[in-house]
């Protein structure tokens, strides 16, 4: 653990915020009626990002910056790098959609690149105040580009949704921290857990602190129970929005709760864990099988995020000029019309249905393994009954392309960069499940690391 007295760390950060305005600026100069350049610039941009951060990875080092603001940790660069190049093939995968819409422009580019600043935060926040910005960076971001589409009313309508319950749900996380604060006396997640631990605070505070910055926290990230508002948004929204809400924030929402509950909280977990009780394999005695636990969850929301990449990549080119794909009847007879890309759908629903050689399998197994090593058995039972019901929609999408007729006679075209990107993305799938040991050690050493310092 060093506190570092040079800007080095978070250097990928300041160049991010640098590519942004410079990004802006060179958009702005260019004038309309020109081609933007904000699209190649933003995949330079997070190519960039993804290498820096692996490279930091490598590294394995950590650090502390800004008053101990913000911790620059194996498991931050590691899942910083992963939400970059999640965000980069988000970008690949949703050029033709953006095209066909008249919304190829720098403004969805620049809120896109704000939205992976907000992730970066949330993953290296290490204090209750910017793990906050960082999440309400995303938000105001992700609010923005939902409601791109003006002349559209139902994307009006989420929009007006989407911001009025993030509203809500940050009352709630700010009334949360500062009973935290009032209790503790710090912001600092590193104070806040040495005052707990003592126990020389006050109990009920503490207690109504943690209801009121999980409450919030989960119904910002649409962790069950406080989803409601998903399904509402996720439809209103432009595909290549709800592709860019469903990715990447995800790997970061997993890295907050890291640091809030277990970093910030742990000392508590009695009080949090039935509320998170998907979550409860956090509790752990030993350092050992806390690293397995906690990587575990880590692999399994990496590779969430590389199956709904290439889940909504399909998706989006199912999609055409004044059409979206957005029912289930849109993907009927895609097997007759399309074998390669039904293919490709087949392999992601296996992988979120949680079936062999598919990496969704091997996640689901090493989440259940660490749930039973916890000795909630009990719990393991209810996610596999859960994991039943929930193959039934994912091979209900399968029985659809390869056995019902199909509707239309139009290609899914596609150029052979994004046919490449997503074939990339579907053999990924299938090798990690195949031979996931790398990955998974990538992501223990990152935690142990990471619980170490």
């Amino acid at each position: 653990m060093q506190q570092s007295s040079t800007l080095g760390p978070v250097a990928p950060i300041i160049f991010l915020a640098i590519a942004i305005a410079a990004i802006n600026w060179v958009d702005l100069a260019r004038g309309k009626g020109k081609q933007s350049v904000a699209y190649p610039l933003s995949l330079l941009t997070t190519l960039v990002l993804t290498v820096w951060f692996g490279l930091n990875a490598a590294a394995g080092e950590t650090h502390y910056a800004f008053a101990n603001l913000v911790v620059i940790d194996p498991m931050a660069n590691v899942l910083s790098a992963f939400c970059a190049a999640g965000l980069f093939v988000t970008l690949v995968y949703t050029r033709r959609y953006l095209a066909e819409r008249d919304m190829f422009a720098g403004e969805f580019y620049m809120l896109a690149l704000f939205t992976l600043g907000g992730q970066i935060v949330m993953i290296t926040g290490n204090n209750f105040l910017t793990l906050y910005l960082g999440l309400e960076l995303l938000s105001l971001s992700s609010y923005a580009l939902v409601a791109l589409r003006r002349e559209s009313r139902v994307t009006s309508e989420s929009a007006m949704k989407y911001f009025v319950l993030g509203a809500l749900a940050s009352g709630f996380l700010l009334y949360g921290i500062s009973m935290m604060y009032g209790a503790t006396g710090s912001l600092n997640l590193g104070e806040v857990f040495r005052v707990v631990e003592s126990g020389r605070v006050n109990t009920t505070m503490l207690a109504f602190g943690v209801v009121f910055i999980v409450a919030g926290l989960s119904f910002k990230l649409g962790a069950a129970p406080f989803h409601m508002w998903i399904p509402d948004i996720y439809q209103g929204s432009p595909t290549a929005v709800t592709l860019l809400i469903a990715g990447g924030p995800k790997v970061a929402a997993f890295a907050l709760f890291i640091r809030v509950l277990v970093e910030g909280l742990l000392p508590l977990a009695s009080d949090w864990q039935m509320m998170l009780v998907v979550l409860s394999i956090m509790v752990a005695n030993k350092a050992d099988g806390a690293a397995d636990a906690y990587s575990s969850a880590m692999f399994y929301s990496v590779t969430y995020l590389l199956t709904t990449l290439g889940t909504f990549g399909i998706i989006l080119l199912r999609t055409s000029k004044g059409f979206e794909a957005e029912t289930l009847e849109d993907l009927k007879g895609m097997s007759r019309r399309n074998p390669w890309f039904a293919f490709l759908m087949l392999v992601m629903m296996f992988s979120l249905a949680g079936i062999p050689p598919t990496v969704g399998f091997y996640a689901k197994l090493a989440v259940l393994d660490a749930v039973v090593k916890s000795g909630m058995t009990w719990l393991a039972v209810v996610a596999v009954m859960f994991s039943l019901i929930g193959a039934f929609y994912y091979l209900r999408i399968v029985k659809l392309m390869y056995f019902d007729a199909p509707v239309g006679e139009e290609q899914l075209e596609a150029t052979f960069g994004l046919r490449s990107m997503l074939s990339v993305n579907g053999a990924a799938v299938i090798l990690l499940g195949i031979f996931p040991a790398a990955l998974m050690n990538l992501c223990y050493q990152a935690i142990r690391s990471t619980l170490g310092s």
